[in-house]
């Protein structure tokens, strides 16, 4: 692999990381307006619409796959299209614009919970220091989320909910990880997320159509159509499609480094568009907990146990 290819891989994943940042603070709360399972339900549906003349031939994989494949795919919709969406979306709303960095940030506990799972789904074993630099993850982000406070008392209660919400969000993107490198391994790229896209619209279709929340569509201003756009064609699918572009050439480890853009343009996007900065006490959390979590993504893979003969 040439050092140019790296070093295209690596700003790929980058630019979509910081685009990233700039959706979880600056676009998607602009829809605070909206039903949540709405939003997720569009964000979904107009990608997947503007993919049709574009990736209609991936229909044909349908014959191709095996029940073992569609049940991967729906897994990672499930999780990483619907639920993980719908967490983060609710966490955004709840905050209120106040601490959209908190929620941004703690969102990058997924690695943890996507080791967690890959020892059960992939039997993949840890690494040696895993468990420590967990603890050391996990307590930044308590910090970072409540600094002193009780959790049930910081910023009017509010903080206890979207916490939550984050952190059910970090375990299905976590999920969607591990699940998709079931996928991955055996699609393409495109036909995998021309899938989740699809699966994932469906899904929310029958969530809105269950709770009335599709009525929606009718009080949906010009400005959310706007937004709904925007995110769809950019930090939505167009973020994706340059994330996995860029990761095709550059390690894991050279990865875990780039997407630390993610939170580090969150906190500097909440400050410009919202005027929102962290106090002391949350920039030693933030720091502790980003720096774990590094350790935990550039950590060698463990050594497998020798079978027996």
């Amino acid at each position: 692999m040439s050092a140019v290819s790296q070093k295209i891989g690596a700003y790929f994943v980058a630019m979509a990381a910081m685009m990233w940042g700039f959706d979880a603070v600056v676009l998607t709360p602009r829809l605070y307006n909206l039903d949540v399972a709405y939003v997720v339900f569009m964000l979904h549906a107009l990608p997947f619409a503007v993919m049709q003349p574009i990736l209609f031939r991936e229909y044909a994989w349908l014959r191709k796959m095996r029940p073992s494949d569609l049940t991967f795919l729906f897994l990672v919709a499930l999780f990483g299209g619907a639920i993980g969406t719908l967490a983060i979306v609710k966490a955004l709303f709840l905050v209120e614009f106040k601490h959209l960095t908190v929620v941004a940030l703690l969102q990058k506990l997924q690695p943890v919970f996507a080791i967690l799972l890959a020892r059960v789904v992939l039997k993949e074993r840890f690494s040696r220091h895993f468990f420590l630099w967990s603890l050391v993850a996990i307590m930044g982000g308590y910090f970072l989320t409540f600094e002193f406070h009780v959790p049930t008392l910081a910023h009017n209660g509010k903080m206890l909910p979207a916490s939550l919400f984050a952190l059910l969000a970090a375990f299905s993107f976590g999920s969607a990880t591990v699940f998709g490198k079931r996928i991955l391994g055996l699609l393409p790229f495109q036909t995998a997320l021309f899938f989740r896209y699809g699966l994932t619209t469906l899904i929310m279709l029958m969530m809105v159509l269950s709770t009335g929340a599709l009525s929606q569509i009718a009080v949906t201003t010009q400005t959310n159509w706007l937004f709904f756009c925007i995110i769809g064609l950019t930090t939505g699918s167009g973020a994706i499609l340059l994330y996995y572009f860029g990761l095709r050439h550059i390690s894991a480890g050279v990865a875990t480094i780039c997407e630390l853009l993610f939170p580090i343009s969150s906190i500097l996007f909440d400050y410009i568009f919202n005027g929102n900065i962290l106090s002391p006490i949350q920039w030693v959390s933030a720091t502790a907990m980003l720096f774990a979590i590094y350790r935990i993504g550039t950590a060698p893979p463990a050594k497998t146990r020798p079978t027996p003969a």
